[in-house]
């Protein structure tokens, strides 16, 4: 690779960065709108016009704000996760299937496994070095929840790497084109769509920031920028996971307009169930993982495989 090469790498990453969080911005006004007319009331409307430069306005508040810490934090833990954290969620974008092949990568559903795990390090380190029993109590729900349903997500991609035998998200637009794998595999889209929800810690299944009960969760010593840079990791997850769901279930052709409205919509049907559902009770959100969505994902993790056999037989 010349410096060309690497000079083109190296702006396309950084435009990769600034869309996805611009993107962020963009979904917490949405999100901030959407549930105040559900709740009847007006979202933010002051700032500009109808309030669309709102969340640069929070972002430069947050980030000018003083930083603060406990007297008895773990230091550097308490600092670096929530930077970690945000480039793990920001990391895992560069599977995003380019048609130009700009970033993408053979192993590409392995790659995205090993970023998801690693997030759950990062909450879990937020929630330790805080010295907070609130936030240690909000960490370790959070990571017992991801843990949980990182399992069904697994099997579910293993599911269609049988199906498609690659790993590779950009073989996912050629398998498609006549139908999407959502009328395919229904039960399996919703078992995934529920996995993300709990995956990403948002209602019904945001334990790890029950704020009713614990005081904010795993986050409630952080203010300012330690704040925002959670904040903005777990929207970009958000952002990254109705991705996802598009390439695998509703086509993958990343060059059409519909792609993007579909990503859209997603996110949209993440607010909405906020807006909509209670908080699930702890214990059934660990059976709804192990004893629902697993069995679920075997059996059509086994179903494709007799499939993928029959193929290579016939």
């Amino acid at each position: 690779m010349n410096w060309g090469d690497l000079i083109v790498s190296f702006v396309g990453m950084i435009l990769l960065v600034i869309c996805v969080l611009v993107g962020v911005a963009f979904l917490t006004l949405l999100e901030r709108k959407v549930l105040g007319y559900i709740q009847i009331r007006k979202g933010p409307n002051k700032v500009g016009f109808c309030g669309v430069p709102q969340p640069f306005a929070d972002a430069i508040k947050l980030f000018t704000k003083e930083q603060t810490h406990p007297v008895t934090s773990n230091y550097f833990p308490y600092f670096l996760s929530p930077v970690f954290s945000l480039f793990l969620s920001l990391l895992v974008w560069v599977i995003m299937p380019y048609l130009t092949s700009f970033f993408s990568f053979s192993l590409g559903l392995l790659f995205f496994l090993s970023c998801t795990s690693l997030g759950v390090y990062t909450v879990m380190i937020a929630g330790w070095s805080s010295n907070s029993n609130y936030a240690l109590l909000g960490g370790l729900r959070a990571v017992a929840q991801t843990i949980s349903y990182e399992v069904s997500l697994a099997i579910i991609l293993l599911s269609f790497v049988f199906l498609t035998g690659s790993y590779c998200l950009t073989d996912f637009s050629s398998y498609q084109l006549d139908i999407w794998f959502l009328f395919l595999t229904l039960p399996l889209s919703l078992a995934w769509y529920s996995s993300c929800l709990a995956e990403t810690n948002r209602t019904p299944f945001d334990f790890a920031e029950g704020e009713s009960e614990l005081v904010s969760g795993f986050n409630v010593e952080y203010s300012s920028g330690g704040f925002a840079l959670i904040f903005l990791a777990e929207y970009s997850s958000i952002l990254f996971m109705s991705m996802l769901f598009c390439v695998l279930f509703l086509g993958c052709d990343t060059i059409s307009f519909m792609f993007f409205l579909k990503l859209t919509l997603l996110g949209f049907s993440f607010i909405w169930v906020r807006g909509t559902l209670p908080r699930f009770r702890y214990d059934k959100l660990m059976y709804l993982s192990w004893k629902s969505f697993l069995p679920i994902s075997l059996n059509y993790l086994i179903f494709f495989v007799g499939l993928s056999t029959l193929n290579m037989t016939f």
